[in-house]
């Protein structure tokens, strides 16, 4: 029995276990639990500028899906080519390959559409928040921003 015949149904777990990463976190809608219950600042403000960026999600596997998903697939393909010396030259070149393609395959799946704005608050600062592009944004529309720091979101007002 070969394993070449497992091969889409592995790379497709593969890539499903890979796009599993919580996007919802960079929502302007979504609160952390340690976020509920607790009293959070509130300044209003102007948008002055909407920017297209993505977010990369934390690395907490460390590719560790796509890379060793990869290695494994491009080793099992590159074990299919040649005989002898030149068939182990293949295999280790397609896990190679197969892992560092896997890595970037992640790493691409695991990226938000999301918005850089700049925000004039009231009192004259400005203040620049990025969040997940989950609702559309207008140069001079009022918001509030809720939080400080490393926890600011940006909400209509």
């Amino acid at each position: 029995m070969k394993l070449t015949r497992y091969l889409p149904v592995l790379a497709l777990g593969l890539l499903t276990l890979g796009g599993c990463a919580n996007s919802d976190l960079y929502s302007g809608d979504v609160y952390r639990g340690s976020q509920a219950k607790t009293g959070q600042t509130v300044t209003y403000g102007t948008i002055v500028s909407v920017r297209p960026v993505r977010i990369q999600a934390d690395d907490q596997g460390s590719g560790l899906i796509g890379g060793v998903g990869g290695a494994v697939i491009g080793g099992l393909l590159g074990n299919q080519i040649g005989g002898g010396s030149g068939k182990q030259i293949a295999t280790a070149a397609g896990a190679i390959g197969g892992s560092v393609a896997g890595k970037k395959i992640e790493d691409r799946a695991n990226q938000v559409n999301a918005y850089e704005l700049e925000v004039r608050r009231d009192s004259g600062d400005t203040v620049v928040v990025v969040q997940k592009a989950d609702r559309n944004w207008q140069v001079g529309q009022r918001v509030k921003l809720v939080g400080s720091g490393s926890s600011m979101s940006v909400a209509p007002y």
